[in-house]
């Protein structure tokens, strides 16, 4: 295979800088990858299709290999070399999904920054509406909600106490914090410091440190391939012990009582 563009290629940290000042966009929309090498395909020809439907959006997909097991990179690879719009990260080990979102948010070139899962759940044509949302109302961020969840009932149900107690505790009603189709500014993502796990809670983090985020409902489907990552104890057990981390952080945020600023 002939040695692709530093464009086409899976990017070492130190050229992001240099792929922002090459190519700048309107949208990066960020997918972290663990085993899913069927729905790349299908996953990169939905976002084409939703965001190239007569829009007037120059749009990237970054799509972030988390230490795959299966040919997710090698798929990826594919995908760089058939379109410059697809730019492919791969950590050398399996990291979790928020380093794989915050390793992707730091190469992405756009003024917004969208994430949704690579397992086609999430439905890319909930994305221009979300964009549009995002700057007819002046927001930092649109997150959507599940309103129609396609999950299994253990899931589902999981899911519903774990969005309740974080309402319970966070004091936030978000109602749908899991769900991972969302769109933001970069400016208000890049700010936000990431831990591991609170990818779960973007929203609540965004509202703590004064960004506004608005819920919209969105499209959700069941799993056509693969099989999930996360079981009851991941989605619950640790979402818990992660919420005490959020409340622990918004009990001690520093606010400042500042009066006024003297001199230039």
């Amino acid at each position: 295979m002939a040695a692709r563009t530093p464009s086409r290629a899976l990017l070492p940290l130190q050229a992001r800088e240099t792929w922002r000042e090459r190519r700048p966009c309107d949208l990066s929309v960020v997918a972290p990858v663990f085993d899913e090498e069927a729905n790349l395909l299908p996953l990169y020809e939905r976002v084409a299709a939703a965001l190239d439907d007569g829009r007037d959006l120059d749009w990237e997909l970054v799509l972030v290999d988390d230490g795959s097991r299966d040919a997710s990179l090698q798929r990826i690879e594919a995908l760089c070399a058939s379109d410059e719009r697809v730019k492919g990260i791969s950590l050398g080990r399996n990291c979790g999904q928020t380093a794989a979102l915050a390793a992707g948010i730091q190469f992405a070139s756009g003024t917004l920054i969208a994430t949704l899962d690579a397992d086609l759940q999430n439905d890319p044509r909930d994305l221009a509406r979300m964009v549009a949302m995002l700057n007819d109302e002046g927001r930092d961020a649109v997150v959507g909600w599940r309103e129609k969840r396609q999950d299994p009932w253990i899931r589902r149900a999981s899911a519903k106490i774990s969005n309740a107690v974080r309402r319970a505790l966070t004091g936030d009603s978000i109602r749908d914090t899991g769900c991972s189709l969302k769109v933001m500014r970069r400016t208000a993502i890049q700010a936000l410091p990431l831990f591991d796990g609170m990818h779960r809670f973007l929203p609540t983090l965004l509202t703590m440190h004064g960004f506004d985020v608005a819920e919209t409902s969105v499209a959700h489907h069941p799993r056509a391939a693969g099989k999930s990552k996360y079981g009851v104890f991941n989605r619950v057990f640790r979402a818990s012990r992660d919420l005490f981390a959020v409340r622990w952080m918004q009990r001690r945020k520093l606010v400042l009582p500042i009066e006024k600023v003297i001199g230039d």
